[in-house]
């Protein structure tokens, strides 16, 4: 995608082809799938401009016209799912975590989210044929909740035929049970999580463009992005925008956030984790009281939603509250010392 001419386009010469790149535009689909007024702003060029640089893009990228029901299920062929490691939760979820979706993991702390958020920077390094994706990870850290060293312990966690397996992807020489090649295993996985620290809700933002000119640089490679993390999507948010006065627009650059990392998702075929906080409402005197942040702006926009709550000791419920194309259901994992474990 990195390589495109942009200069193809009717109108584009020299100078417009670097602003766009500049500004982190360098495929014919990324910019098709832009707004004009955000391709004006960001690119600098006048808005009669960008939205013809935008209609040639659509034409040279063919997209936008309407396509058989076929043509659609030929191309959901192409996404990958990236499994759990638990087959009640892969189950529940039709195969496992779906790339070109977000999916969205919500529950009060300690629930277990950034233990799925590190799970999954694991096993989506894991060869196609054992149920990962066999690409890099980007992680946008807003909690501070990152810890190389919960990466150690769920590789060294995995059972050894995977570790093995894993190995032979990698040409390391060596067995679970050689100390060095498990060393150097475990470099070689933390060398493709890619993590980046939030200090702010517009910082968070500008990690999602970033994210997506990572993920270009990375799309011919052999390790791909496959693996969007946010921890948490409304941290921030939540923090910054206090009352109802200003509900507005913390929902307005929550949307324009989650169209960001949605983008990222479909243009390089990447799965978009996030986790999302909670709050209890004090009106609800049956059931759980417990609701997820982020109003109908993320409810919507989420593709796939998921609650996990503690049960006894080392067990958590893991909900599926929506999906397009699954029932809801339930199913029980465990989070132990070796990562996320079947119960």
């Amino acid at each position: 995608m990195a390589d495109v001419n942009l200069e193809e386009l009717p109108g584009v010469g020299p100078a417009t082809a670097d602003k766009l790149r500049d500004a982190g535009y360098t495929s014919f689909q990324g910019i098709a799938v832009a707004a004009s007024g955000e391709l004006s702003n960001q690119a600098d060029v006048g808005e009669s401009t960008a939205s013809d640089i935008v209609q040639a893009a659509r034409e040279m990228a063919d997209i936008g016209g309407f396509e058989t029901g076929s043509q659609v299920l030929e191309r959901r062929n192409e996404i990958g799912k990236l499994s759990w490691f638990i087959d009640e939760v892969d189950d529940m979820l039709g195969g496992g975590v779906e790339t070109q979706s977000i999916t969205e993991v919500y529950g009060e702390f300690g629930a277990g989210k950034s233990q799925v958020t590190h799970q999954l920077s694991v096993n989506v390094q894991l060869p196609k044929e054992h149920g990962g994706l066999r690409g890099s990870v980007i992680f946008i850290d807003s909690e501070d909740t990152f810890r190389p060293e919960r990466i150690d312990d769920m590789v060294r966690g995995l059972d050894d035929e995977l570790i093995q397996a894993t190995m032979d992807d990698r040409g390391i020489e060596g067995s679970p049970d050689d100390e060095e090649a498990m060393d150097e295993l475990l470099e070689d996985v933390l060398d493709k999580i890619h993590v980046a620290k939030a200090f702010n809700s517009n910082h968070q933002m500008l990690l999602a463009e970033k994210a997506q000119e990572l993920a270009d640089e990375h799309e011919d490679s052999e390790w791909p992005v496959r693996l969007l993390n946010v921890d948490s999507l409304t941290a921030h948010f939540r923090a910054e925008y206090v009352g109802r006065g200003e509900l507005a627009e913390r929902q307005q650059k929550l949307n324009k956030h989650l169209h960001d990392l949605d983008r990222v998702g479909n243009l390089f075929n990447c799965a978009v984790l996030v986790t999302n906080q909670v709050a209890s409402n004090p009106d609800s005197f049956f059931g759980d009281p417990t609701q997820p942040i982020g109003g109908n702006i993320l409810g919507h926009k989420s593709t796939f939603r998921m609650y996990l709550r503690k049960s006894k000791n080392d067990k958590r419920i893991v909900r599926l509250v929506d999906a397009p194309n699954l029932a809801d259901g339930e199913s029980v994992m465990r989070v132990t010392n070796d990562g996320l474990k079947p119960e």
